[in-house]
């Protein structure tokens, strides 16, 4: 059963707490626990910036405070309240209805059947690189339950899996009440984008820059995919924002085939000029007719 007290995690008590106190809690723990003065500490940091994103927004504090309400505060009431054996039976295998509570205070054996409920799902979110969700991967995590203790899992991410797409761990939720089935835990996916390579869909976007000359007169050159490194022809007179598709080189779609590769051509000027580049680009100025402005004239 996982559930963070975003409110503890901050230093706050509770959750009868204005935006102001939250944001300078948030303030102090962050200061506090930052990286760059405790490398323990960088696990607390990252829960710290978790729970201040979820809590500094009005709409996702009001979803998260209904399960804190749940998970946390309930259980503080139970604990104010004087123990007796109806209290303890609550505590440690789930909610008695009003009715039924008045009723047992003779005998709790003679308690009315309740009704079996599965435990409420879980869900959190990770982080894989490109070439991990690509091939795929066997991966261990540590997640913090409601108790605060960390908690190791192995999960297996299969090759092809998308940008939010869930992985989920069956029995791994919220323990169920009554003897019944515990919740799920569900793990959504983020991919981080590799360097000059972006994912959209099944496709891999990359860009493809040309000199002037190159552009011009056209060439082979290669580039670099997720896995291999591909040979092109570039036709000549080719334009900055084009686009050149090599089929079968992007990601992975899970079912044995694969999106393209997209790359977009960008023509580059060089900056700085050798004396006889900046003669031949004078030159080239003085016998050219082209003019790239001619049919907005």
């Amino acid at each position: 059963m996982i559930f963070k007290d975003y409110y503890k995690i901050l230093g706050l008590e509770n959750n009868k707490v204005t935006d102001a106190q939250i944001k300078t809690a948030y303030r102090e723990q962050a200061k506090k626990y930052h990286p760059d003065i405790n490398e323990a500490s960088e696990e607390r940091f990252k829960d710290i910036n978790e729970a201040y994103k979820t809590l500094s927004d009005g709409a996702s504090r009001r979803k998260y405070d209904r399960n804190w309400n749940s998970y946390i505060g309930k259980k503080r009431k139970e604990k104010s309240r004087k123990e007796n054996p109806e209290t303890l039976f609550s505590m440690f295998f789930g909610n008695i209805n009003e009715n039924e509570e008045k009723e047992e205070n003779t005998n709790i054996k003679n308690k009315k059947h309740q009704v079996a409920i599965k435990g409420e799902n879980i869900e959190t979110e990770i982080n894989i690189s490109m070439e991990e969700g690509f091939y795929g991967i066997d991966k261990k995590i540590s997640l913090r339950t409601v108790e605060g203790k960390m908690k190791n899992f192995s999960i297996k991410v299969p090759a092809g899996i998308r940008e939010n797409e869930k992985i989920r761990l069956i029995g791994q939720g919220k323990t169920g009440k009554n003897g019944a089935k515990n919740g799920d835990l569900f793990i959504k996916i983020h991919i981080d984008e590799k360097e000059n390579l972006k994912l959209k869909g099944y496709d891999i976007y990359t860009n493809l820059f040309l000199t002037p000359w190159e552009a011009a007169l056209g060439t082979r050159t290669k580039i670099n995919g997720i896995d291999e490194t591909s040979t092109i022809y570039i036709p000549k007179g080719i334009q900055s924002g084009e686009k050149i598709t090599i089929e079968g080189k992007g990601y992975k779609d899970g079912k044995g085939s694969r999106g393209n590769l997209i790359a977009e051509v960008k023509v580059m000027v060089p900056k700085k000029l050798t004396s006889e580049e900046k003669e031949i680009f004078e030159k080239l100025k003085e016998i050219s007719n082209f003019n790239p402005r001619k049919i907005y004239d």
